[in-house]
């Protein structure tokens, strides 16, 4: 008798492929409206996170953001003016050829793009109400000048400079952000692990499952628009 292969397994959600919670308890979002100043209370490391995250408070109120490079504790942030790393400033306030990260996508959401360790971006262009920005895949991307982001580049930018080593490390590195790995070709499988299993019948044409399959047969290319080679 067979057994579930990994896509219904993952699906039924056992502890073997579920994160823990505990990983990633702190939300990286600034409030909707901050004003005056705040203060770095806390550095810390965050397992769910690959970058350092900093703790500040604001007021009466606390909130995560990914730190910057040279942060320390106690450090004053401004939210209103000054070019200064670690500032958190609208997209308006901020110079031509600035390097930002954690940018909202629209005004007062609390920031959603460029919070892995080492990446920022750079303020490009100022067009109208529209700015700018040069994303860390060298394209360019428009936003609402009243978007807020953070001056600076985030800190941990070295942590793919050491190697693994060990293939158990790097599991455990995974398993961490609940992330699947080794991840095993299906045709190197066996006939009961998964539908493209066995060494017999190995073509090499792309598999489309039907849409109506169930989750044991739907592997390989699902729903796709299109299919065969792209005529000029």
């Amino acid at each position: 008798m067979g057994k579930r292969i990994i896509q219904q397994a993952r699906g039924h959600g056992s502890f073997s492929y579920r994160v823990r919670r505990n990983a990633y308890r702190y939300k990286l979002k600034y409030p909707r409206t901050l004003k005056g100043e705040g203060t770095v209370v806390k550095l810390f490391n965050s397992s769910g996170h690959s970058a350092p995250l900093a703790k500040i408070r604001y007021n009466k109120e606390l909130f995560y953001i990914p730190a910057c490079k040279g942060m320390i504790e106690g450090q004053k942030i401004n939210f209103d003016e000054g070019i200064k790393e670690g500032n958190i400033l609208q997209l308006k306030s901020i110079p031509v050829k600035t390097q930002i990260y954690c940018i909202e996508s629209r005004p007062g959401n609390g920031g959603v793009f460029i919070k892995s360790a080492g990446s920022s971006a750079t303020v490009s262009k100022v067009i109208g109400n529209s700015i700018f920005v040069m994303m860390p895949s060298k394209k360019e991307k428009k936003f609402n000048e009243k978007c807020r982001a953070i001056i600076g580049v985030i800190a941990g930018a070295g942590r793919l400079d050491k190697p693994v080593v060990k293939a158990g490390k790097k599991f455990y590195i995974k398993k961490t952000r609940n992330k699947l790995w080794p991840r095993t070709s299906a045709v190197k499988m066996n006939a009961i692990d998964h539908p493209f299993g066995s060494g017999r019948g190995k073509r090499v044409k792309s598999k489309i499952a039907k849409r109506n399959a169930p989750p044991g047969r739907k592997v390989g290319l699902l729903r796709p628009r299109r299919t065969g080679r792209r005529k000029r």
